[in-house]
């Protein structure tokens, strides 16, 4: 594939995919409608793409995930589904297939990963995000984790991840008060590796890619597999405490709360909790 090779679409043109540099090649996101939410479309064609670009023979040596229209991604698409009977079915089925797969993908990804954050970034928009291997971002932009708005128990899994990255203490703070921080405290963190103007983060994206892309192959999937190898050894949990922590998320999903915060959320007024 040539650096000039042009855009192509997948997702109905939600997922637009190009090769900006030798070895780069670039998922962007584009659903301005829904703030580049994550919908199945868009998950299954991340998943699918990642797993052709794993091949050695594919060329590509580092994969960006970006946004387009000047935002990252508002997280997974669930604040559209239908309150009807099948609303906790159809929630539960987005979060746990797509969303995770994708996710799954690019943490097995055998080469660098790298998001680049043109936007704000939030809530699975930000796990995704952290999947990648290092992010940069934009200067401007705001981050955040709002679970504990919306009446929803986040997965184990994605909890994990964010312990670490950030520690177990910011953490606790990120998702109890689900409230936003910016780049600076995001940097202070560790969630984002470097920070560039706006004018500045497509040059500094594609520059960190090429150094990443320009490694030594079997040093680059050697030493990912070290890292996931050594993090997945600490965070093994006993099969009965997995099935407890997967049953929280799961009664989350049919609770009423969650319903409301999504209602609450859409229509920018404090959510009335029920604790059911």
């Amino acid at each position: 594939m040539s650096p000039s090779a042009p855009t192509h679409e997948l997702a109905d043109g939600k997922l637009l995919i190009d090769e900006p540099a030798e070895g780069v090649v670039r998922l962007t996101i584009s659903n301005p409608a829904k703030r580049n939410a994550l919908d199945h479309p868009i998950l299954d064609a991340i998943s699918a793409k990642l797993e052709e670009l794993a091949a050695p023979s594919s060329g590509a040596r580092c994969v960006v995930v970006t946004g387009a229209h000047g935002m990252f991604s508002a997280g997974y698409d669930i604040g559209e589904i239908p309150e009807d009977d099948r609303f906790e079915e159809r929630a539960e089925r987005l979060v746990a297939h797509p969303f995770t797969q994708a996710i799954d993908a690019l943490a097995a990804f055998p080469y660098p990963t790298l998001a680049s954050l043109p936007g704000h970034t939030i809530g699975g928009g930000l796990e995704l995000a952290l999947s990648c291997d290092l992010r940069v971002a934009r200067s401007e932009i705001k981050l955040g984790m709002p679970p504990a708005k919306l009446g929803l128990v986040y997965s184990h899994t994605g909890l994990r991840r964010f312990i670490d990255a950030i520690g177990a203490a910011r953490t606790r703070e990120l998702f109890l008060l689900g409230s936003y921080i910016d780049v600076p405290t995001a940097l202070e963190w560790g969630l984002v590796n470097r920070v560039a103007g706006a004018q500045e983060l497509e040059a500094a994206t594609l520059e960190l890619a090429g150094e990443m892309a320009g490694n030594a192959p079997l040093a680059q999937t050697g030493n990912k597999r070290v890292i996931e190898a050594l993090l997945r050894a600490e965070s093994e949990l006993p099969a009965d405490v997995e099935e407890e922590l997967i049953e929280l998320r799961r009664a989350s999903f049919a609770s009423q709360d969650l319903r409301e915060g999504l209602r609450a959320f859409a229509e920018r007024r404090p959510a009335r909790w029920r604790g059911e």
